[in-house]
């Protein structure tokens, strides 16, 4: 497996990712027409203007000439965050790729990345019920802020979220 800055001609199998992580890992979670109406045409459109814009770091894992896993990362977008902290966007594993260490290469490449961009902290949220995300942050020292929790709608169905947040060192 190689781990690389993820270009245009990648957002297709970025697309094709994130639509099959989100199938299987929100089967339990979320409404299943909501879950089959997810398009991989918008998510490409959606992830090649990420690319074209560079606003942030965007990770692919390869696997031969396929894309398996990405992480997106950039400042931390929640209201009054500081400038030195960071989040991680999107972490999202082919389920058939699930358990072999992808997502935590992904994740320490990115905390590598953020660190030489000199942010001090990363956090992420994280859906209550998605208890694999959940058990996979905090195997790897993310903390849940209690006082983070709180409700959003995700295809016409309220679900809990909480932050997981690490502090990074010098890079």
């Amino acid at each position: 497996m190689e781990i690389t800055r993820a270009v245009a001609t990648d957002c297709a199998a970025i697309a094709r990712v994130q639509v099959r992580s989100w199938q299987a890992a929100y089967a339990d979670i979320l409404p299943a027409p909501y879950l089959a109406a997810l398009s991989v045409e918008k998510r490409e459109v959606m992830w090649r203007e990420f690319v074209t814009r560079g606003s942030a770091e965007l990770l692919v894992a390869r696997d031969g000439d396929s894309i398996v896993g990405f992480v997106a990362c950039g400042r931390c977008r929640d209201d009054g965050a500081a400038a030195g902290k960071a989040e991680i966007w999107a972490i999202y594993v082919l389920p058939s790729h699930w358990s072999q260490g992808i997502g935590a290469a992904l994740l320490g490449q990115a905390l590598q990345r953020l660190q030489t961009l000199d942010y001090s902290s990363v956090s992420v949220w994280v859906l209550v019920d998605n208890t694999r995300a959940v058990g996979f942050y905090e195997s790897l020292k993310l903390e849940a802020d209690a006082d983070s929790l709180k409700e959003v709608e995700i295809g016409g169905q309220a679900v809990k979220e909480i932050r997981y947040a690490k502090k990074l060192g010098p890079a």
